[in-house]
């Protein structure tokens, strides 16, 4: 397709009217949108005009603050990709441990085999970080406790995050 003396104009006209490049690339048949947007530019047409529809302002729909409740929303640090997807309690008091695993049993990584668990316990820049070192299942690197944690089913862990609304 070329752009012929014809089309040029009719371009110009439809643009001056306040059409959109597709609905100008639509009427002139045959061409992309992009190639009115080119066009246009090449040939440095100004800025259509307004439709009548969009050169009155809109008006803006009155507040009623009986059925807005603003909640303050709890600070997240790290990395925040999930954070609006489930409810973060900051002000919980923290869970018990339920598994107490005995000094004796405790792991450091130079202790670890393919058959103690390798469950990490605490924070790893702490002097009390550990690993479990229970006796593992078979083809698994975790005790029986902590494989009952590691591998829930998707069903389970989505009830159990499913945010509160």
């Amino acid at each position: 397709m070329s752009w012929t003396d014809e089309r040029v104009e009719l371009l110009k006209k439809l643009w001056s009217d306040g059409l959109s490049a597709s609905q100008i690339a639509a009427e002139l048949g045959g061409i992309t949108r992009n190639a009115v947007i080119g066009k246009v530019h090449r040939l440095g047409l100004s800025g259509r005009a307004k439709s009548a529809s969009s050169a009155a302002p809109r008006q803006r729909k009155a507040r009623s603050s009986s059925h807005m409740l603003r909640l303050a929303r709890a600070s997240v640090r790290g990395n925040t990709a999930l954070a609006h997807a489930y409810e973060i309690e900051t002000d919980a008091t923290p869970e018990m441990i339920e598994n107490i695993i005995p000094i004796g049993q405790r792991c450091t990584i130079l202790e670890l085999t393919e058959q103690t668990c390798r469950w990490p316990i605490g924070d790893p820049g702490s002097s009390e970080f550990f690993f479990c070192g229970g006796a593992t299942i078979a083809g698994l690197p975790y005790c029986a406790y902590h494989s009952r944690v590691a591998y829930q089913p998707a069903g389970d862990r989505r009830r159990e995050r499913r945010p509160l609304r």
